[in-house]
């Protein structure tokens, strides 16, 4: 496998059951949405929140640990002629560093750290907006 190159594997275990496998022999159940497994929306969400949450960690904490670091990824499924998808997507941070020289450099940080993660290095949202095609085969 390249340094570039991506892939997960998935495996039906029963009707809307299915493992995902990536090449470290990480894995975790997906479904879709009857049982408490998360659905392939939820991770669409989880994979914005967490690549866009580990950019602006790495940015921040060079120094110092927050004592507060969350991510909200939300947004609204819609169902029209265009089809399914999700709309109005966002991402809300929710961070706390401490009142000392460290955290207040890091909450200086913060701002850029999210915008350069949107703007340029978050790989998940980046292919979102700007609508990468996917062949199916």
């Amino acid at each position: 496998m390249s340094d570039t190159h991506r892939q997960v594997g998935l495996e039906r275990l029963g009707r809307g059951r299915y493992r995902v496998t990536n090449a470290r022999g990480g894995e975790m159940v997906i479904g879709d949405g009857s049982s408490d497994d998360f659905t392939p929306v939820e991770l669409l969400l989880a994979a914005v929140a967490g690549c866009t949450a580990i950019d602006v960690d790495l940015l921040t904490t060079k120094r110092t640990e927050p004592e507060r670091f969350s991510v909200t990824s939300a947004g609204e499924k819609v169902r029209d002629d265009d089809g399914n998808r999700m709309e109005g997507l966002t991402v809300r941070f929710d961070v706390a560093f401490g009142d000392d020289e460290a955290g207040r450099a890091a909450t200086e940080r913060l701002p850029d750290a999210i915008r350069r993660s949107h703007d340029r290095l978050c790989t998940v949202s980046r292919t979102v907006e700007l609508g990468t095609p996917v062949d199916t085969q």
